[in-house]
This record gives C-alpha cells, sequence and structure tokens, in this order.
C-alpha cells in the first residue's frame, strides 16, 4: 500500500514509521510537491497498488476533501473506499485536525462506507465529487459512532 504523506517536517516522522512496519510512501500536498504526487498516486492506481489519503489535506479545513485523491482515482477508473476511525475515550489535540491519540485500553472502531466511483473527464469534474465523498465520511463516523 501507498500512503499520502506531506512533505513537511512533521511528515518526515510519520514516514519513517510507515517505511517501518511495510508501507510505501508518497510525497506532497496540496501546498508542496502536490502534482508529482498526484501522478504518482494515479500511477500506482493504475498499477492496482492500494492508495490511502486523508482526504482533508495538511491543513484543513478538516472533513472537506481536497481534490487530489478524486482526481487520481477518477484519472486511474479506481473506487474511493471512505474509512473512518472512532475512538471515544481520547485525547484531542489542539491542532486544525483535532488529531487523536487512544487512550490506554480504549476501543477503537473502524467504519467502512460504500465504494465511490468517481466520474472521469476532467480534474474539475472529479473535483466536483468532493461534497459526495464528505458525505460518505460523515456516515461512515456515524455508523463508527453507534
Amino acid at each position: 500500500m501507498r500512503i499520502l504523506i506531506s512533505e513537511h517536517r512533521d511528515g518526515e516522522i510519520i514516514a519513517r514509521i510507515a517505511h517501518a512496519i511495510g508501507y510505501h510512501t508518497v510525497r506532497g500536498s496540496t501546498k508542496k510537491g502536490g502534482e508529482r504526487a498526484l501522478l504518482a498516486l494515479a500511477r500506482a492506481l493504475e498499477n492496482g497498488e492500494e492508495v490511502a489519503v486523508t482526504p482533508d489535506g495538511p491543513r484543513g479545513p478538516a472533513r472537506k476533501s481536497q481534490p487530489g485523491a478524486l482526481v487520481a482515482a477518477a484519472r486511474a477508473g479506481a473506487a474511493i473506499l471512505p474509512i473512518v476511525v472512532h475512538v471515544p475515550r481520547a485525547w484531542r489535540m489542539k491542532s486544525w485536525d483535532r488529531f487523536v491519540v487512544p487512550k490506554p485500553f480504549a476501543r477503537v472502531v473502524v467504519a467502512y462506507g460504500d465504494p465511490l466511483l468517481i466520474a472521469g473527464g476532467s480534474a474539475r469534474a472529479a473535483a466536483a465529487e468532493a461534497p459526495r465523498l464528505d458525505a460518505a465520511m460523515r456516515a461512515a463516523e456515524e455508523v463508527a459512532a453507534g
């Protein structure tokens, strides 16, 4: 699996951990290296690889999908599988995304939404699918929160 990770300094820590546990990375974000990362994601998808992306980008706004994952999926003809994690007992950081760190022995619930096929064509058409992905993510969050 390939994971999209920001080229920012914080991303380097995450990339090292990802490599240590066997993941491959694609580095880039909406702010830096985005076009190169988008092409690498699309190429990986076209080759049948799995790709993981946090759709709200490195700076948010939180829970609002950025177009990169949508464009890569549309270009490769791949479906997007919405996946969310719900952790009721956790520390939440004071960052823009309210990063979650589960407390010891906390229950972690993972929920999957229905796969989404993204309309091909232009990057603009694919990016216009962001509200549909956001809605699918919210629906999966509701399931996870049970």
